[in-house]
């Protein structure tokens, strides 16, 4: 475990401090037209600190007298980010404990500085070179400053994703000019309120700067006369034309430009497809200085390849390249002006609401179930794309098919990466701050400042820019022009409008809940009445009639489009909790289970502590004799909530794949549901289906056992068994088995050759439906009963196991008793608990796991197995290194599993840090073991 720190000595003191005109001038590789570079390294110091005048300081070879800089040698960073980057500060240290409220924040209430110095050695481009500096968010405001010229100011540099272009052309140096450039950024403190930031509501403690800062890249992009302004790619579809439109701009100040225009369409390997035609204008065009024309231009792909999710087929990309060239009017030439290239894919996403008001969303002209989860940047909102690229694979490991980005839109590469995996992506703007700002909105927080005229210039281009960078992507599901709160009509314009002049070819939602909409968009068809804290199994399935069902009856139950809910839970494993609380933190977990947590959300929040959590715990598990008892028990009940509460989503979808979608039906099925959250911005005790640390546990295995491709589950409330088939063409002969056992001593209750326990019958694609209504035994349970189904492939003998899945019920059959009248938004009471405390007194099970000789290009492959006449319960597998620490990222194909009397399972672990690329050798040389009745061990895979 790691010692607390002395906050005040530690985290206070600056480091790593050097002079401004020592720094080394960066040479940006700028050479040909449309070469785009960013400004790769920062220095920073606060206002309150430097004497010099901004626009002075921009000049070249300008020192700092007053005193030092903190060197950031990374592109695009908040304060903080740069800070963390220079090392004034550790993230080690300040995620320990409440080390972080130990920053004093004063010291970001000023504006603080950004300052680089670059040389550019770019050749001449169509015999004018233009130099265009590209903002990609600076949030929340900023000054802008090159070679003593301002160049922005913070009235049109506003907002977090208020991208702009400027020419600075006349105030750069290039080539052999040996003074080189400097830019300075001043960048404003960000008030949530009053600007548009990024805001974390009450997931964390907020950053000591609120995100202040250059958290994108500041580009150089060099061009000739004529720039790309903005520029689309949109297809019919999954099939062609490939149309290409752009706006582009004479950027000379006398004399006009002739203007022509080329595209091709490539695949993403670089072979050739198609060559685009010119569609408009017919005729050559001349452009006065300053003037602009939109080109359009078409390319027929002939058979394209078609995108899919990743759950249902594969993610072929394509590549338009675009490049305008100019030409004098005394000139008979052309040449290369500016030049640019995005990726795409065919597939088209729509979306229809019912008239019960639930969204339904369709890929390929296909019903999409979307099951996603909440995903959120670093609490610094620093971008690292092979963490991210770990988050998406996790994400689809689980079963997962959807990220949803509350206003926290990232960084360009996370489409990327998005559309290379074949994760779907569902951005929108944020809640409960400046965003939502609207004389309508009850639940503002005091003092918010309502929109005036330049907050809504202020939208419009932080719109058009996110609009720009996401339209091309085939992973995009929609956008959510509004969270809690719907915009007003105005805004609801702006955003439209910003959206098709980008080529948009996604749904458009009004907001992600029912609180009303604008009459352009229509309803959402979305909820959020949660639950976000713990509630029970049975809570998802408990609707009486479906079809009449209203939120006010059920809530969050699983029926309609949830935007955000959850059983909270997401406890960390111990050996991540020990990187960031101290003893005396461990200790409150399970002595002080009502206490207030600093690693929950904020204090002001209704989920700063686990009481509802720990007091369901304490009734259904028991009183934890240890804090090893009780983050068992914890795992183990984020397990049954987090895979409960995916299960009743995916058996609640019904027909509605199966069949074409009618949207005049009266009937609710479950269309989709957004886990509150993915992640985790710092390391939390909560709202995580993995840890800060990359480390899977409970709440993850038990969304990935309820979200196999087929699977079979438990409905709590009916006692039934639903076959799911989630895939979009696998069908053929299936067999459902239920058995049904003792917990105590695995005597077998459910006789597995009766009928009315197996069954066979045929899978079809993208449904669900009730395959056993009753399992006998279910209601004679005079204690703690474990219920296992399986599904396999072909028939009973063929014994190819497409899911296997282990319940554990209460006697009886009985489940929580819910008080559904005294739901509040974000968790429904209960009356009367289940009892799972003898568990407790299970006798010991003997398992072992061993290497098999089997190598798969997944991993290592290990046989668990049962050597007892009592089931092993809830077996845990952790990959550890020679230090014993815990190798993440990790892919296990099944992990905490329980374990049939002598039955054996296999499963393959694969160290994803390898897959990666951030490490450079395996790091695993051991297996730890451990479960509710099987004694810790450890397992050498040497």
């Amino acid at each position: 475990m790691r010692s607390p720190i002395h906050a005040g000595a530690v985290l206070l003191t600056a480091v790593s401090t050097v002079d401004a005109a020592s720094r080394a001038t960066h040479t940006l590789p700028l050479s040909a037209a449309g070469d785009v570079a960013a400004i790769p390294a920062w220095d920073v110091q606060s206002s309150a600190k430097i004497t010099q005048d901004p626009a002075a300081l921009s000049k070249p070879g300008a020192a700092s007298t007053s005193s030092s800089w903190h060197h950031a040698p990374v592109s695009r960073c908040t304060v903080m980010g740069c800070l963390l980057a220079a090392g004034v500060y550790n993230d080690s240290d300040l995620f320990f404990s409440d080390n972080l409220a130990a920053i004093d924040k004063a010291q970001f209430q000023v504006p603080w500085l950004y300052r680089s110095a670059f040389s550019l050695g770019g050749l001449p481009v169509g015999g004018s070179t233009h130099y265009l500096l590209e903002t990609n968010g600076i949030t929340s405001r900023a000054d802008i400053y090159i070679n003593g010229h301002q160049v922005a100011d913070k009235v049109t540099q506003s907002g977090a994703y208020g991208g702009h272009v400027y020419d600075v052309t006349s105030a750069v140096s290039v080539g052999g000019n040996t003074s080189g450039n400097a830019i300075v950024v001043r960048a404003y403190p960000t008030n949530y309120l009053q600007d548009f930031g990024l805001g974390f509501v009450d997931w964390n403690p907020y950053p000591p700067d609120n995100g202040t800062g250059v958290w994108r890249d500041i580009t150089v992009r060099q061009t000739g006369p004529l720039a790309i302004e903005a520029w689309s790619v949109t297809t019919n579809g999954t099939s062609g034309p490939v149309m290409i439109k752009a706006t582009v701009r004479n950027l000379e100040t006398t004399g006009s430009v002739g203007v022509a225009a080329e595209a091709a369409v490539s695949r993403d390997d670089g072979s050739a497809v198609a060559t685009a035609k010119i569609v408009s204008p017919s005729t050559p065009v001349q452009l006065a200085p300053g003037q602009t024309t939109q080109i359009v231009l078409t390319a027929d792909v002939a058979s394209p390849a078609v995108w899919w999710p990743r759950q249902w087929g594969e993610q072929p990309l394509y590549k338009a390249m675009l490049k305008v060239s100019s030409s004098s009017s005394s000139s008979n030439t052309t040449v290369a002006s500016d030049t640019s290239t995005k990726s795409f894919g065919f597939r088209q996403v729509t979306a229809t609401v019912s008239i019960g008001d639930d969204i339904l969303f369709s890929i390929n002209g296909r019903p999409f179930q979307v099951l996603g989860a909440g995903y959120t940047p670093d609490v610094f909102l620093r971008w690292d794309a092979a963490r991210f690229e770990a988050h998406a694979r996790y994400t689809l490991d689980m079963g997962l098919n959807t990220i949803r980005l509350e206003g926290k839109m990232e960084q360009p590469e996370l489409y990327k990466i998005a559309d290379r995996l074949g994760l779907m992506v569902l951005p929108g703007w944020e809640c409960c701050d400046k965003w939502e700002a609207w004389s309508y909105n009850d639940d503002l927080p005091k003092p918010v400042a309502i929109w005036s005229d330049a907050d809504y210039t202020t939208a419009n281009a932080s719109m058009r820019h996110e609009a720009a960078m996401q339209q091309n992507h085939p992973s995009l599901l929609g956008f959510l022009v509004g969270s809690d709160y719907w915009p007003d009509d105005r805004a609801t314009s702006i955003y439209t409008k910003a959206l098709a002049d980008a080529g948009w070819q996604a749904p458009i939602v009004a907001s992600a809940a029912k609180a009303g909409y604008p009459k352009a968009l229509g309803p959402g068809g979305m909820k959020m009445p949660g639950p976000y804290d713990w509630v029970p199994p049975n809570y998802w399935y408990d609707i009486t009639d479906p079809a009449t069902v209203t939120d006010d009856a059920r809530y969050g139950a699983a029926f309609g489009f949830g935007s955000e809910q959850g059983p909270g839970g997401g406890t960390p494993t111990r050996s991540s909790l020990e990187r960031f609380l101290s003893a005396a933190d461990l200790d409150d977990l399970w002595h002080a289970p009502n206490k207030g947590l600093y690693h929950m959300s904020t204090a002001v929040s209704s989920f700063h502590n686990r009481s509802i959590f720990n007091t369901a715990l304490w009734q259904r598990y028991g009183a934890p004799a240890s804090l090893d008892d009780y983050l068992l028990k914890t795992q183990m009940a984020d397990y049954e909530a987090t895979r409960a509460e995916f299960e009743g989503f995916v058996a609640n979808w019904g027909s509605q794949g199966a069949v074409s979608a009618d949207t005049n039906s009266s009937k609710r099925p479950a269309t989709g549901v957004v886990y509150w959250m993915l992640n985790g911005a710092w390391p939390a005790l909560h709202w995580a289906l993995f840890d800060y640390y990359l480390h899977p546990a409970g709440a993850y295995y038990g969304v990935k056992a309820a979200l196999g491709l087929e699977s079979v589950v438990y409905d709590y409330v009916r006692r039934a068994v639903v076959l799911v088939n989630r895939s979009r063409n696998q069908t053929g002969v299936r067999t459902v088995r239920a058995e049904l056992i003792s917990a105590s001593d695995g005597t077998v209750l459910a006789n597995v050759t009766t009928d009315t326990k197996e069954k066979t019958l045929t899978a079809t694609p993208n449904s669900s439906k009730v395959v056993l209504a009753s399992i006998p035994g279910i209601a004679s349970l005079k204690d703690v009963g474990l219920l296992r189904l399986t599904l396999l492939d072909g028939d009973v003998y063929a014994n190819k196991i497409l899911c296997r899945n282990v319940y554990w019920l209460g006697a009886g059959g009985r489940v929580d008793t819910l008080d559904w009248d005294s739901s509040s938004w974000f968790a429904t009471p209960v009356k009367e608990y289940v009892s799972f405390q003898s568990l407790d007194k299970l006798a010991a099970a003997n398992v072992t796991v061993t290497m098999t000789s089997a190598t798969t290009a997944n991993g290592t492959v290990l046989l668990l197995e049962n050597h007892s006449s009592v089931p092993a319960v809830f077996v845990s597998l952790n990959l550890v290194d020679a230090a014993g620490n815990d190798v993440t990222p990790v892919s296990w194909s099944d992990n905490y599993i329980t374990l049939f009397p002598h039955e054996s399972r296999t499963v393959t672990v694969q160290d994803l840090g390898l897959v990666l690329g951030i490490a450079e050798r395996a790091r695993s040389t051991a297996v730890q073991v451990v479960g509710k009745n099987v004694v810790k061990a450890t397992i050498s895979l040497a």
